[in-house]
């Protein structure tokens, strides 16, 4: 079994920062990519970011130059790092890995879900 426990999510100013980790807990034998996903109320989720285990990354348009993920490939966690914070960046923040079990098991893995608010 494997879980992913997110934390850092909060309120915050816009023009503000925060600043997201995951980390999976359990038995596993390698994460191949990891992401960050958002859901803002009465839309459906949206990728925000990726991560290759080589380190290789991907944004959506709207975050572009405002946040960075970056993950430690030793202790499976993932961060996302928010800067420049706007009211539209407003949704619940999860994580999700690519967990591989065994040569031949493999699944996605999401985490619970963090709130992000960003309001003056």
């Amino acid at each position: 079994q494997v879980q992913l426990v997110e934390s850092g999510g909060g309120l915050v100013q816009p023009g503000g920062s925060l600043r997201l980790s995951c980390a999976a807990s359990g038995s596993i034998l390698r994460v191949n990519g990891m992401g960050w996903y958002r859901q803002a109320p009465g839309k459906q989720r949206e990728v925000v970011a990726t991560i290759t285990p080589g380190g290789s990354t991907n944004y959506v348009d709207s975050v572009k130059g405002r946040f960075t993920i970056s993950r430690d490939n030793a202790k499976n966690t993932v961060v996302l790092q928010m800067n420049d914070l706007k009211p539209e960046d407003t949704a619940v923040y999860f994580c999700n890995f690519e967990v591989v079990f065994s040569a031949w098991r493999r699944s996605d893995v999401w985490g619970q879900g963090t709130q992000v608010t960003v309001s003056s």
